[in-house]
């Protein structure tokens, strides 16, 4: 279908690699010029990683979430919604494509909630780490109709006008189910998911979810992976048709996935 809605995951090293990040880009151009309607949601973990080290703090996570304290949020605030959003934006805009940026505070697209962890039965406060509690994707709608690609920063509000960084996976994910995306494509640096992710051979190219579930049990799909998979089935639970997890560091990977190349890893329901 032309103007099928695709929403894109794009992140990790994946986006630090100059080079890489151009080409993958010119792809999206690509595809956007095809006439599909695309909405992109970013992360940014290196960038703050390193605006962290600048000025002296070290960056913890807890299954894989980024403890977050006054000052770890507002550096995430200032390089996603600022550093990292607008450079895309140009970027993308600089390739004749028509990108707008948004926080999740713009419009209230984003509401939130303090985020704990359940850890061996004990609440674990990890500071300013969100929890989605509602996208209002009425500003998406209304972008996509007059064909603008809204470039989304995980940054949220909740009612109390707190800020929350937000893991940009829940966001992609919520964001695609809400709009009953045709694919949610996460581009990352890893190739996919693995039968045994010490293996480089054993990628799995096409799985099912109860499958992703055995290998999540039997701790293959950890750390930083288990958020990203998460959303992955939360998301074909809110009707979005494919999930796909691609390697954006690969050049050509968006043309090898449309070509129907055997790339990345299809999850299925």
């Amino acid at each position: 279908m032309k103007d099928s809605l695709i929403v894109i995951k794009y992140g990790g090293n994946a986006m630090t690699d100059k080079e890489k990040k151009k080409k993958f880009l010119q792809d999206i151009v690509k595809l956007n010029k095809s006439g599909k309607k695309l909405i992109i949601v970013h992360g940014g973990g290196p960038e703050i990683n390193n605006m962290l080290k600048k000025v002296g703090k070290e960056s913890q996570f807890i299954q894989g979430n980024r403890v977050s304290d006054n000052e770890v949020v507002e550096i995430a605030e200032m390089v996603l919604a600022g550093k990292v959003n607008k450079g895309l934006v140009g970027e993308l805009n600089n390739l004749g494509v028509k990108a707008i940026g948004l926080s999740g505070k713009d419009a209230g697209l984003i509401e939130a909630k303090k985020k704990y962890l359940n850890i061996e039965d004990n609440k674990v406060d990890i500071g300013f780490v969100g929890e989605i509690t509602k996208i209002d994707e009425s500003i998406l709608r209304l972008l996509l109709a007059y064909n603008y690609l809204p470039v989304i920063s995980t940054i949220g509000l909740d009612r109390e006008g707190n800020t929350y960084n937000i893991n940009a996976d829940y966001v992609a994910g919520e964001i695609a189910g809400k709009l009953k995306a045709d694919k949610l494509l996460f581009f990352t640096d890893v190739d996919g998911i693995y039968k045994d992710f010490r293996d480089k051979n054993s990628l799995i190219t096409e799985i099912e979810k109860n499958e992703v579930l055995k290998l999540i049990e039997n701790g293959n799909i950890s750390g930083g992976m288990l958020p990203k998979v998460n959303t992955c089935l939360d998301s074909l639970d809110k009707g979005v048709a494919e999930v796909v997890i691609l390697n954006g560091k690969i050049e050509g990977i968006i043309d090898k996935y449309f070509l129907n190349e055997k790339v990345g890893t299809v999850i299925k329901e």
